[in-house]
């Protein structure tokens, strides 16, 4: 858009205050092109850089029997004791994910990390039910007691859910960018939220990610509609996947079919005995009327 004069004493006066100009005014200051995003209050592109140690508490891996079963890699194990003698891999981290995602991209495990080409796929499942307390109600007999969140539950939640909508997008999005920092060019990301909250945290996961790949939803149906009579029902959560590039790695899942089910749509068999079924292979969209044009007549199909 072009600068009135207004606009531009406006912008003069706010930058003699020292004072953040606003976003609209970025596509005519800038030679860049303007690109989409969602922007909300608080939203920073800042990321955490600590890097805090690691501290073993309890090493639950079994001590393997193959012991000349060597793998290389991250996968070593001590020969004497089979137990993993280093790597990153097959570790539980207890701790603040931020935090957590920091000392991975910006401590020694980097390096152990980037041997491996990165991290090929991430799955985070963070909270979404907004406003929510995360008290518990149990029934017991013909009693019902309530738990209370815990001091746990409180720290971690407390800044998250106290300002609502723009605290959980600035939780989200920091982590998306910690995490894309330790991705493999071609890995893939799953981020479980409710549909809620689905729509904003798609537009931050392909700002974050990048959009060589548009994301794609996953719709999981609950067991039970979660409404009344008076409403429709929340019936489904979403699984948002992202894969980063085109050369993202896929593996089908197929099951067996059923006897019952073979034996109904391939009831054929040819000499060599493989199953087959006949099928109506009309176009379900006929069009009789259609004119094809020839040189020198006319056909009609």
């Amino acid at each position: 858009m072009s600068l009135t004069d207004r606009d531009k004493e406006r912008i003069k006066a706010m930058i003699d205050a020292g004072e953040p100009l606003p976003s609209k005014y970025r596509a005519s200051l800038f030679a860049d092109p303007h690109e989409a995003e969602l922007i909300w209050p608080g939203k920073t592109s800042d990321v955490t850089s600590v890097v805090l140690p690691f501290q073993s508490i309890e090493q639950i891996d079994e001590p393997r029997m193959e012991m000349n079963a060597q793998v290389g890699g991250l996968f070593d194990f001590d020969a004497k004791t089979g137990r993993q003698a280093g790597g990153w891999s097959n570790k539980l981290i207890w701790g603040d994910n931020k935090l957590v995602l920091a000392s991975l991209k910006n401590g020694p495990l980097r390096q152990e990390i980037e041997k491996a080409g990165g991290l090929k796929l991430v799955y985070i499942d963070p909270p979404f039910d907004i406003g929510a307390d995360f008290s518990v109600d149990i029934n017991i007999g013909e009693d019902t007691l309530r738990k209370e969140p815990s001091v746990i539950e409180e720290l971690a939640y407390r800044d998250t859910w106290g300002r609502g909508a723009d605290s959980y997008l600035s939780m989200i999005y920091e982590r998306l960018l910690l995490i894309r920092g330790l991705m493999d060019p071609n890995g893939s990301i799953y981020i479980h939220v409710g549909p809620n909250i689905a729509y904003l945290v798609r537009s931050i996961v392909d700002e974050a990610m990048g959009s060589a790949r548009p994301s794609t939803d996953i719709c999981w149906k609950r067991v039970t509609a979660h409404g009344d009579s008076k409403r429709w029902g929340v019936i489904h959560d979403i699984i948002i996947w992202k894969p980063l590039s085109d050369a993202f790695c896929w593996n089908p899942i197929y099951e067996p079919y059923t006897d019952e089910y073979l034996d109904t749509k391939y009831s054929n068999t040819t000499k060599d005995g493989r199953r087959y079924r006949l099928d109506n292979i009309t176009s379900p969209n006929p069009r009789p009327n259609m004119m094809y044009v020839g040189v020198g007549t006319n056909h009609r199909a």
